[in-house]
């Protein structure tokens, strides 16, 4: 019934992150649903009145989506954060995206489809969403085959933006094609990269952990260490906040500073000092290359951290508008020798590397 090579390919993809959920975070490999049954994707595809692309059916044949029911007992992770995509959070934005099950593709895109901005895509079904926020819709085009993640305006005039380069969409119903494949299926398959060559990684935050969609490898993370000072940067898309048709909010981005000190202390002029805490901060932002910001301001968030050598690093997230991508952000941190009530050294800046701000091929 489906190309010999297409149900290869798929279960290549699938058993690449199952392994490396099993090595990383098996709280999210139990959460993966058996392969959905032919007579389960009838009753989508006649419920919705759509014809799947051919991998993305091949896909729930291997895999259902995700069980949102997580049984609490089975693991210490948050069941909200259990989403395969995974997500990211600043301030009070927290996002994490699972796989829906069919059976919750046809409740949700049922619901959507209500919406004013859904009059003209009768074609469209939802297949992941946040479990937190839930402002964060992926669609599947079933017609072409490609993938869109709502923006702001999502809900009153539907907006969307592709989530893969169409230029690599081929042949995705037919199965007599030399290259089958859908935006369902690259977009997994760049998941399962990011995640086995350490791009993307779990973070832990004392009982909580997550897929972390911040990047951490370069050249999307940046590394500068001053006087013993460590600072990584990076940032992420984010397309619920995005709104295309505003000129000053155009583009959202959420970024993500981590500093430490590392194991030998502080060191400045040959002098070695235990710990060394934030005072200021200073940002300058590019929009292709031009400065559109630069401002300074104390502390991160309201916070003056202390580190200290062998600690775990100090996270902190934030975020900017843009009105055209790429951009950039640089700067450097302010710290003192000792702690501010008690400093033991004058005043230096730790470099912050720049790093890109970007509306990446592949959105997640």
């Amino acid at each position: 019934m489906y190309p010999w090579s297409l149900v290869i390919r798929v279960k290549r993809c699938w058993d690449r992150l199952k392994n490396w959920l099993a090595a990383n975070f098996p709280e999210v490999l139990g959460t993966l649903r058996n392969g959905a049954t032919e007579e389960e994707i009838k009753n989508l595809e006649v419920t919705l009145q759509v014809k799947l692309p051919l991998p993305t059916r091949v896909l729930y044949r291997f895999c259902d989506g995700q069980e949102l029911d997580v049984d609490e007992s089975s693991g210490s992770a948050d069941k909200s954060l259990l989403g395969l995509i995974g997500g990211y959070s600043f301030y009070s934005h927290l996002v994490n995206v699972f796989l829906l099950p069919s059976h919750r593709v046809i409740e949700i895109t049922k619901i959507i489809q209500r919406q004013s901005g859904f009059n003209n895509r009768s074609k469209y079904i939802a297949v992941a969403v946040s479990s937190i926020y839930s402002g964060k819709f992926f669609f599947l085009d079933c017609t072409r085959g490609q993938l869109f993640v709502g923006t702001r305006n999502l809900t009153s005039d539907g907006e969307m933006i592709t989530c893969v380069p169409e230029s690599l969409l081929s042949s995705v119903h037919d199965s007599d094609g030399s290259l089958i494949q859908d935006a369902m299926l690259l977009w997994l398959e760049e998941h399962a990269r990011r995640l086995e060559s350490g791009i993307v990684k779990v973070r832990k935050e004392g009982d909580m952990k997550w897929i972390n969609l911040f990047p951490e490898q370069p050249p999307l993370c940046s590394t500068a260490v001053t006087n013993g000072v460590k600072v990584r940067a990076s940032s992420v898309f984010v397309p619920e906040q995005s709104n295309c048709q505003d000129e000053d909010d155009r583009f959202c981005f959420g970024y993500s500073i981590r500093m430490s000190l590392l194991s030998e202390g502080c060191i400045i002029n040959g002098m070695k000092f235990g710990s060394c805490q934030l005072y200021w901060r200073n940002w300058v932002i590019r929009a292709n290359d031009t400065v559109v910001d630069n401002f300074n301001g104390e502390g991160v968030i309201g916070k003056f951290p202390l580190l200290r050598p062998g600690e775990e690093e100090f996270v902190y997230e934030s975020c900017t508008y843009m009105t055209s991508s790429p951009g950039s952000i640089e700067g450097f941190f302010t710290f003192i020798p000792g702690r501010l009530a008690d400093p033991v050294g004058a005043p230096f800046q730790v470099e912050v590397a720049s790093f890109p701000l970007q509306v990446p091929d592949y959105i997640f």
